[in-house]
């Protein structure tokens, strides 16, 4: 019986060690290279984030993006120099101190990233 448990608990922790990665809550403040303060979200289980203080303050650059794994990928994301009409697919990845944002136009031929470092 004993050998039979011990399978039996070999298995559950087999499982757990194989589950993915879920995305992390990203939520707080960062500050973008060019000193854009920007709120970073989740409701919903989507990801958000806005320009609070710098050029373009109100501007959503990341609207409902979906956690796939260790990121979140949507295909709504917008830059604040780039005309309103245009979006792109993005890709967020975080740790403790830093946001990391990706977005791709046609396909992904043509992507541009920053990091963001956290600051609240």
């Amino acid at each position: 019986m004993k050998g039979f448990h011990r399978i039996a608990l070999g298995l559950v922790l087999a499982g757990f060690a194989a589950s993915p990665a879920l995305a992390r809550d990203p939520s707080g403040v960062y500050k973008r290279p060019n000193g854009d303060q920007v709120r970073v979200w989740v409701a919903d289980g989507m990801l958000y984030c806005r320009i609070e203080s710098g050029k373009r303050p109100g501007f959503e650059m990341c609207h409902g993006m979906a956690p796939q794994g260790e990121a979140w990928f949507g295909k709504h994301m917008k830059h604040p120099s780039m005309p309103g009409f245009m979006t792109f697919n993005g890709t967020v990845t975080s740790d403790q101190k830093t946001l990391k944002i990706k977005g791709c136009a046609m396909g992904n031929a043509m992507c541009d990233a920053e990091v963001w470092n956290k600051i609240g």
